[in-house]
């Protein structure tokens, strides 16, 4: 495995507004003040909303110094106590350790409406000075002179419950488990948080990257907005973030230069949008955003119309890697069907998915499909007799094995049994509801934090598809290749995915350059071969996107048509990209 150039910190140059970017409290300070002085207003009202996860110890009393407000209110005054809103919250958060329902609340529903007029009075009350509103809903109470946010990335506000410095939104909980605070974080804090933040986004002068302590960024609300409808209409990567997993590999640390000195890597998440960042380099401060504002503010430029239409303001398709070269089997799994997702979780569409075999040793395999004639009761006792210890159980004796060579798709819609055995980078290719996995079985092992991962065998075996044998596993599921267009130096492929599911798979084999159409549909892609290609406009109205092997990239709906062709090291050679969009 040699080292590749995959890029970790890929950002997107945003063209003008140079000057509208400040990095450290100071510049900012400044600049707000000077705005303050120049309106001439007696009262000016200044709003800091914040994402959940911001560092309160930080941001507060370095506004407070900077700005000497006369009047200083903490939106959380105005909460709910905690006790009533986890009564609020009891069907959303469920007593499991994975899984709860969706949360269609309003953020308003969080505070008392006693304690926000109270707090509102005291604003109107206040007749000079600066009058500065701080947290997560500080809208609520007044409308601001100056409006500003504090945005936060997903992965950073986990490293920061991880570190148990945070607990969740409302929630006196930072010493919990980081299984239950995640949860919390993706049923209800998430999803409530984004629809405020959704509103803000069209509005707010200025935006906070409070991503890393006590180094703030700050940009205009206008170079924000900007900066996004730019991102909207090229193509762009978005942060990737790699973890380690009690299976995981070795490859990632080589291919994707990554520190040798750690036990693993497992994930590699380069397409999750719900949770990557992405970074705007704007003069020369690079500012942090969760990339899920993109899709919040450009959802039709990014997804397309008719995928707008059907998935609202959610990225449908994810990509991201799994390496178990010379580490573990992945558990073994299944996925909900669409139903059995909206009925038990609130979600509107399932985690249909499959597996791109990136590279794979010769003794690789994947676990896809039961084996014929099995006994499907006889299976379910059997996984929940090795969940409580008594026995151990035997995947061969009722799981298909399979031989997983470099370059072989399998397919896995909901309701099939699977897993990635050892040895092999799997590229998976899914639906975005990414954490709805049934475990069945787990090897016996323990996660990283020592105790034993969740097993759903019960939401498992309501899912479970006893019809996909060996035979239907064979005819549906396993390299369903299909030669579209083949020309001099270039090879179109249907690789799937099953008719199950609403994702379209296409692999190019190319020396010359390919023209991609787009169909109104966001493209996702990965270069699975090669070591560089170019993304170039058909109209000039892109720069040219240079991508490395094994990167994954975005090209929004609004680009219409693009093309891909060998470069640098890969000029003259055979390359190759997979994509994915929706039918």
């Amino acid at each position: 495995m040699s080292r590749s150039n995959y890029d970790k910190e890929p950002h997107i140059d945003i063209r003008g507004f140079s000057d509208k970017a400040w990095h450290g409290y100071k510049a900012i300070m400044k600049e707000i003040n000077e705005v303050i002085v120049k309106s001439g207003r007696k009262k000016t009202i200044v709003t800091i909303d914040c994402y959940h996860g911001v560092y309160n110890d930080e941001l507060l009393p370095a506004f407070s110094e900077g700005l000497s407000p006369y009047l200083l209110i903490d939106s959380s005054y105005a909460n709910l106590s905690n006790e009533k809103i986890n009564t609020m919250l009891e069907r959303n958060i469920t007593d499991d350790r994975v899984f709860g329902v969706l949360s269609c609340h309003r953020i308003d529903e969080f505070f008392d409406p006693v304690k926000l007029d109270d707090l509102k009075k005291k604003v109107e009350d206040a007749k000079k000075g600066i009058i500065l509103i701080y947290g997560v809903g500080a809208h609520l109470i007044a409308e601001p002179d100056i409006s500003m946010y504090a945005d936060m990335a997903r992965w950073e506000i986990q490293l920061r419950m991880r570190r148990n410095e945070i607990g969740n939104w409302c929630a006196d909980n930072k010493d919990e488990e980081m299984a239950v605070k995640y949860k919390r974080s993706f049923f209800i804090d998430w999803r409530v948080i984004d629809r405020h933040k959704a509103n803000l986004i069209k509005k707010i002068d200025y935006l906070l990257d409070t991503n890393i302590r006590n180094e703030p960024k700050m940009i205009t609300g206008n170079a924000f907005r900007s900066a996004l409808l730019q991102a909207s209409k090229q193509p762009f990567r978005v942060v990737p973030y790699f973890d380690m997993g009690p299976w995981g590999g070795q490859w990632m640390k080589h291919v994707c230069g990554l520190d040798e000195d750690m036990p693993n890597y497992a994930w590699c998440f380069d397409c999750v949008p719900e949770e990557n960042s992405l970074y705007l380099k704007i003069g020369n401060i690079r500012v942090e955003i969760p990339s899920i504002d993109l899709v919040l503010y450009q959802p039709v430029n990014l997804l397309g119309d008719r995928v707008h239409a059907r998935f609202g303001t959610d990225f449908p398709i994810r990509f991201d890697l799994l390496d178990t070269m010379e580490g573990g089997n992945l558990s073994l799994q299944v996925h909900p069907l669409t139903e059995y997702i909206q009925q038990t979780f609130g979600m509107h569409y399932t985690q249909d998915e499959s597996y791109y075999i990136l590279d794979a040793k010769d003794d690789a395999k994947t676990y896809l499909g039961l084996k014929k004639g099995i006994n499907a009761d006889e299976m379910v006792s059997n996984l929940k007799k090795a969940q409580d210890g008594q026995t151990d159980f035997d995947p061969e004796k009722y799981i298909n094995i399979w031989q997983a060579k470099k370059h072989d798709h399998f397919l896995i819609p909901g309701g099939t049994v699977h897993c990635s055995g050892r040895n092999c980078v799997v590229l998976e290719i899914s639906a975005t509801t990414y954490i709805f996995t049934f475990k069945l079985w787990d090897w016996d092992r323990l996660g990283l934090d020592g105790k034993p991962r969740p097993i759903h065998i019960d939401h498992g075996s309501h899912v479970i598809q006893w019809y996909m044998d060996t035979d239907w596993t064979r005819e549906n599921l396993i390299n369903r290749i299909k030669t579209i267009k083949k020309i001099e130096g270039i090879t179109e492929e249907k690789t799937g995915l099953h008719e199950r599911e609403f994702i379209e798979t296409r692999r190019h084999w190319f020396t010359k350059p390919v023209r991609h159409k787009m169909n109104d549909s966001v493209n996702v892609l990965n270069l699975i071969e090669g070591d560089e290609a170019l993304v170039e406009s058909v109209d000039d109205s892109f720069d040219p996107f240079v991508v490395h092997y094994a990167e994954t990239f975005i090209i929004p709906a609004a680009v219409g048509g693009y093309i891909i062709r060998p470069y640098g090291k890969s000029e003259g050679k055979r390359i190759g990209t997979i994509k994915a969009y929706i039918r």
